[in-house]
């Protein structure tokens, strides 16, 4: 299944940063790591300096799957408010679940600036604005929710966001926990590191069989090589869903559009990341390189060909609105394109195990937050191999 259109910013952006081979024989493997965007790149990254042998494969080029799509919009938020996800899951877990996204963004900070990708990363505020009066008593008790739980959030009233915007909405909650990211990029370099610390990575290698077991995972591939691993992760997004036994995802389409360079931006306060209360919600975000990015107009998915023939008119709404929010900004849309993502029931992603899979892991970071909760992801499954239980595992365990 293609995961986005023909036409993705980052992948033409930045052309093919590194080439690798596809699988020339049989390997053998401490992990095998199934694909290879930012998910597989993070995770596979975080085994190898753990010391483990790893192989990461990918049925197509590295990083040209989501990645190369996505709009990297890295914030703490979980799609669902922490006041509805504390009626969900409890205030101690809910909290717990905010907080390992917000401390993941310093991680993925942190790892960008060790791996020499420090450009792919910027620190931005975070703008949450209500989307109508009525969401506005909504934002002040999710702004109590959070500041309880150590989470700065600042409440604006709607006279502060048009001295600070060219535009006004009710209110909004500012974040200073946010940043932007070129996730292809990062995907690429945090590959290329653990090359050179040992792992062995191959694209354009697909899975026919998949044989689990007791002491060993065994896949074959489609020319005939047989791999063998001691532990198997998947890291390939909601395609996981082929060897989960029940759905755990609702697919959606989402859509985006990059703007040419722009030198000015009138009534964009620091240039902040924009969303809203409005389900599905507008989101905005400039680059390194002065342009603009926006996304939205999220859709049900049904199938590539009807997700594409909507990118003209979803990307011209999308222009229009944000011609509304910012009418003194000059610009001019340069790419358009579309994207498949899974969204779950409580905005959580899935990470871990499942008893039908022996000695295979999951990370499905679903969702707004795919980024930040492959982090956590990260973090979960390298302890799990070492034999130790994360603290955070249990929020994202598929039997919640």
């Amino acid at each position: 299944m293609d995961l986005v259109s023909p036409h993705p910013f980052w992948l033409l952006k930045n052309g093919l940063l590194n080439e690798y081979p596809s699988l020339p024989g049989d390997v053998r493997c401490d992990v095998l790591v199934l694909g290879a965007g930012i998910s597989g790149a993070l995770i596979s990254h975080g085994l190898v300096r753990a010391g483990l042998d790893v192989v990461v494969i990918d049925k197509r080029d590295v990083a040209c799957g989501s990645t190369s799509a996505s709009t990297a919009l890295l914030q703490y938020e979980i799609d669902e408010h922490l006041i509805d996800l504390t009626r969900r899951i409890g205030k101690r877990d809910a909290e717990r679940a905010y907080l390992a996204c917000h401390g993941s963004i310093d991680t993925i900070e942190r790892l960008a600036f060790e791996v020499g990708a420090r450009c792919t990363f910027r620190r931005r505020p975070s703008a949450y604005f209500a989307a109508k009066q009525s969401d506005v008593a909504i934002l002040r008790r999710e702004g109590d929710a959070r500041r309880a739980a150590g989470i700065v959030a600042d409440f604006l009233e709607e006279e502060e966001i048009r001295a600070h915007f060219s535009f006004s909405r009710p209110a909004a909650l500012i974040s200073t926990q946010a940043a932007q990211l070129d996730a292809h990029r990062l995907a690429h370099t945090l590959l290329h590191d653990s090359a050179a610390r040992g792992a062995r990575i191959f694209d354009r290698t697909r899975v026919d069989e998949f044989v689990p077991g007791t002491r060993e995972v065994r896949l074959k591939t489609d020319t005939g090589h047989v791999i063998r691993a001691s532990h198997v992760v998947f890291a390939t997004g909601y395609e996981s869903q082929d060897f989960l036994p029940r759905r755990v995802v609702q697919l959606k389409s989402t859509f985006a559009l990059a703007t040419e360079r722009v030198t000015r931006f009138p009534g964009w306060w620091k240039q902040c990341l924009i969303w809203e209360t409005a389900r599905p919600y507008l989101y905005l975000r400039t680059a390194a390189d002065g342009r603009i990015l926006v996304g939205g107009e999220d859709v049900p998915f049904r199938d590539p060909v009807r997700r594409d023939r909507l990118v003209e008119s979803k990307t011209a709404r999308l222009e229009k609105r944000f011609r509304e929010l910012f009418p003194q900004i000059d610009f001019k849309v340069d790419y358009r394109w579309a994207g498949t993502f899974g969204e779950t029931k409580d905005g959580l992603a899935y990470i871990g195990q499942i008893r039908q899979m022996p000695r295979c892991h999951f990370a499905l970071g679903f969702g707004g937050n795919g980024i930040t909760y492959s982090a956590i992801a990260a973090d979960i499954i390298r302890e799990a191999l070492a034999g130790r239980r994360h603290p955070d595992a249990h929020l994202f365990r598929f039997d919640r």
